[in-house]
């Protein structure tokens, strides 16, 4: 049987380079193929080879998108060409990332994987505020959630999210915005509970805007990149640690 080289899954962080591991950096520098997503930065593709392979198989919410069956299929046929091939996502590819649906294709064919996990949207976006996503009396968990699933918008507990102190993390929310605050309204959410958008994570062009769930919808209507929404959060006066390492670096 031929030995094929690992698949290397990737996590290439919300969009700036800065935010990648050595490990990442190490495994796109080798690369052959790159099947990236939509979402992932262009200073991030750039370093792997100039003659490497790049294949976009980008979703979009609600939009166009590359079927995860094709996705699979190119992965698959990638892999067993006997390229080193890079499966770079957006952020971390264990979170929202279909990170099980791809193994379980390579697994079917008798093909290996490594995983390289990356900083995920809500960790570099709760820095850009200045703020921690836990805090020691004031939530003693953290909530990941997505804004919709295949089906429509994602139900979530409602009840739980609405109580005082909590903190949430909503990936692919924008359109879900009047949605999402009608649920924790009824629910008992203060329509004054802090909500921070932040559009672009960590790229040169993002937006820090501080909304409260009442204002929530009107906040992410002029948005029109890729935003993540902060629910019981409000941002602090502090200039992102990137920012200020490249002008360290100037």
């Amino acid at each position: 049987m031929p030995q094929f080289h690992p698949v290397f899954f990737v996590g290439a962080g919300p969009g700036s380079a800065d935010h990648l591991t050595m490990a990442a950096a190490r495994a796109l520098s080798a690369a052959e193929v790159v099947i990236h997503d939509r979402l992932v930065g262009a200073e991030v593709l750039e370093l792997a080879p100039p003659q490497a392979r790049r294949i976009d198989v980008g979703k979009e919410g609600f939009g166009a998108s590359t079927a995860q069956s094709e996705i699979n299929r190119i992965l698959v046929e990638a892999a067993q060409s006997g390229a080193r091939v890079v499966r770079l996502k957006g952020g971390d590819c264990g979170v929202f990332g279909r990170l099980d649906e791809e193994i379980e294709a390579l697994e079917a064919q008798g093909l290996i994987f490594r995983i390289l996990p990356g900083l995920t949207t809500a960790s570099v976006a709760a820095a850009a505020i200045g703020q921690s996503l836990t805090k020691r009396g004031r939530n003693t968990g953290l909530r990941i959630l997505t804004g919709h699933v295949m089906e429509g918008f994602a139900e979530q507990d409602w009840r739980g999210l609405a109580r005082p102190g909590e903190v949430a993390a909503i990936y692919m929310g924008k359109k879900s915005a009047r949605y999402l605050q009608g649920r924790l309204m009824m629910h008992g959410a203060s329509p004054e509970t802090a909500v921070t958008v932040v559009e672009n994570v960590s790229r040169d062009d993002q937006r820090i805007l501080s909304a409260t769930l009442a204002t929530l919808p009107t906040a992410v209507a002029e948005l029109s990149g890729p935003a993540i929404l902060l629910y019981g959060l409000a941002p602090r006066a502090a200039a992102p640690a990137i920012d200020q390492l490249k002008e360290a670096r100037a």
